[in-house]
């Protein structure tokens, strides 16, 4: 460990304690007597509350009611915690109450003037593209809470233009492709459902007690996801279907992109009238389909809807 990291994590080891002695020190870090007498010196230079009380392994105090030096961060720290800022960024709605100028502002403070330079030149040749999230989401704190706090809530959700109530525990958020997903456990009906974040318009606090913990019921979603009782499926797509996926797309979705590109995945049985339907979207920016078992399901469904326009409208 390189003497500055060594200090970095001295200053978070000592910010929890009253006093401390320096046969603490060199046990922790494993370093001599005189490499902790150095680097307990470093620290008061660079403004700990530190003093000492001489004896055989020198007992050291920290003044009460003083703040501790702020953490010193190394280049590579602070490129990493800047482009993690600048990633929330792209989303339109966040789980937390911040506002990202001031969070900017707070961590600009922390860097020294050379740092900041580092920061506005790296910003020229450094590029860091994520998905940018389009849609907002109202209630992604509550979600939140709500899993935090093991609770049941009542929630209306636009199920295809309709408003559907659930009741609902929740158990995760994720992010992924654009968009914000919570998979739920719909206590009643003894169901997983993933809900889209944004088509969810109202939650309150419902007052049941379910018999599964967060923990049991995120096993049992990934048990019930696993691949005994999932159909595996590559789509081959044209460039046109890139678009159309970034668009629109699923948890349960990624997307290849090389010589060729392909959406991979996998859906359940119970899914297989949904991500028919997905796909039909596509239209001619399909090459291929794996399984032939999907293809011909898709093929299937074509033709019922030709049949429903030719003799039905």
């Amino acid at each position: 460990m390189k003497k500055s990291e060594r200090l970095n994590d001295m200053i978070r080891y000592l910010n929890n304690l009253n006093e401390f002695n320096l046969k603490d020190i060199m046990t922790k870090y494993n370093i001599s007597k005189s490499t902790a007498l150095r680097d307990i010196q470093s620290l008061e230079e660079l403004g700990m509350p530190i003093y000492a009380d001489y004896g055989r392994y020198g007992k050291y105090s920290i003044l009460k009611n003083k703040l501790l030096s702020p953490i010193v961060f190394n280049m590579d720290e602070v490129f990493t915690l800047y482009f993690a800022m600048q990633t929330i960024n792209d989303y339109q709605s966040t789980p937390f109450h911040i506002q990202m100028e001031n969070l900017n502002e707070k961590f600009e403070r922390c860097l020294s003037i050379n740092q900041q330079e580092k920061i506005n030149q790296m910003k020229n040749v450094l590029q860091f593209q994520s998905h940018p999230h389009h849609n907002i989401c109202l209630y992604l704190d509550k979600i939140l809470i709500s899993i935090l706090n093991e609770e049941v809530s009542n929630i209306t959700y636009d199920k295809n233009g309709t408003s559907k109530k659930y009741i609902v525990k929740f158990f995760n958020i994720s992010a992924k492709f654009g968009q914000w997903y919570a998979n739920g456990y719909i206590v009643k009906e003894d169901q997983f459902k993933v809900f889209r974040c944004d088509k969810i318009q109202n939650i309150i606090k419902y007052e049941l007690i379910c018999k599964h913990s967060v923990d049991e019921l995120k096993q049992k979603f990934q048990y019930s996801f696993n691949l005994e009782h999932r159909i595996i499926y590559e789509i081959e797509i044209t460039e046109r279907g890139k678009d159309l996926f970034y668009k629109e797309h699923y948890p349960n979705m990624e997307l290849i992109i090389g010589d060729k590109n392909y959406i991979r995945g996998h859906y359940s049985k119970l899914e297989t009238d949904f991500i028919t339907n997905y796909f039909i979207g596509y239209g001619n920016s399909i090459v291929s389909i794996k399984p032939t078992q999907l293809k011909e399901i898709i093929i299937d469904k074509i033709s019922e809807l030709t049949d429903y326009y030719n003799y039905s409208l």
